[in-house]
């Protein structure tokens, strides 16, 4: 069984105007709001494909209620814990001139509530493949994941790490499956300026030293490339197609590899399915659709 992991889910709000101008009242041409969270989307994305996977986190308040009720509405199980205090954040995207974002922080998680989905994650079973993804509430602390993967040890649980900087670091003694930073998180995590393909390898190889078994980085509008653990190195382009938004690109790519290795075993074949599920969201007003997926997978 695939878990998803998403500590602060959120509804992302899409407001589409002509132009923002600051100090002043914007009328808006359209609005859309979307069930957020990078575990939820990767969730999201594995539906279209047809594999089955659990949501699990957090929820709190009548957003929350509204996540957990559009994730039954797509068919997507979930398994979060309630929160008794505040509400699950509404994230604002302003689609303007440019892409801007408002992230709000989010509810509060006790002592007591995270101890709560720990004990959850620790009755995954040998052969269960746990995602985690994303940031995790202002209130948590930054062990959160290693506390969570630490209650799997001794378990052969494929654990897929999407994460920034300390965060992601704490995974790599647990041997995560796959990790996907771009070059700018690169940059993040060794402190260097990371542009060109010799950079990018170096720091590649320098995470699987560090217990990544497999490593994507995304590299734009040039496509991804692949360090996997049998030596080899993949890569995959990308379509020149009108980009509508990057929200959720890394988080399809992610679901779309995924899904493609559990397919077919192959590094090369996951490789380019996750880079169609990547380019087909960018494609797309929100995430991708199963045939605006093979639509791509069929052009790269």
């Amino acid at each position: 069984m695939i878990f998803t992991l998403t500590l602060n889910p959120s509804i992302d709000y899409v407001v589409h105007m002509d132009e923002f101008v600051s100090g002043m009242t914007n009328r808006t041409t359209k609005e859309e709001y979307y069930i957020g969270g990078k575990g939820i989307n990767v969730s999201c994305i594995l539906a279209q494909l047809g594999v089955r996977s659990t949501a699990m986190g957090f929820t709190a308040g009548f957003t929350g209620a509204e996540i957990e009720k559009g994730l039954e509405k797509m068919g997507i199980c979930s398994d979060f814990i309630r929160l008794e205090n505040g509400i699950s954040r509404i994230n604002i995207k302003l689609r303007a001139d440019s892409e801007s974002e408002i992230n709000c922080q989010g509810p509060s998680v006790s002592d007591d509530e995270l101890e709560q989905l720990i004990a959850k994650t620790a009755r995954l079973k040998d052969g269960d493949t746990i995602i985690l993804a994303g940031s995790i509430p202002h209130t948590m602390p930054e062990d959160t994941y290693e506390r969570i993967l630490r209650s799997l040890e001794g378990r052969k649980i494929r654990i897929i790490a999407d994460a920034a900087k300390q965060l992601l670091l704490s995974c790599l003694p647990f041997r995560p499956f796959l990790i996907k930073p771009n070059r700018q998180e690169l940059s993040e995590l060794f402190d260097r300026d990371v542009r060109d393909e010799r950079d990018t390898e170096l720091c590649a190889y320098e995470l699987m030293k560090l217990g990544a078994r497999n490593v994507i980085v995304s590299l734009g509008g040039d496509g991804a490339v692949l360090f996997a653990e049998d030596g080899k190195v993949y890569r995959s382009g990308t379509l020149n197609e009108r980009v509508l938004s990057t929200v959720g690109s890394g988080d399809s790519m992610a679901a779309g590899f995924l899904a493609g290795f559990l397919e077919k075993g192959d590094y090369g074949y996951a490789l380019k399915l996750g880079t169609a599920c990547g380019n087909a969201t960018a494609f797309s007003s929100g995430l991708a659709g199963r045939e605006k997926i093979y639509e791509i997978f069929e052009k790269l």
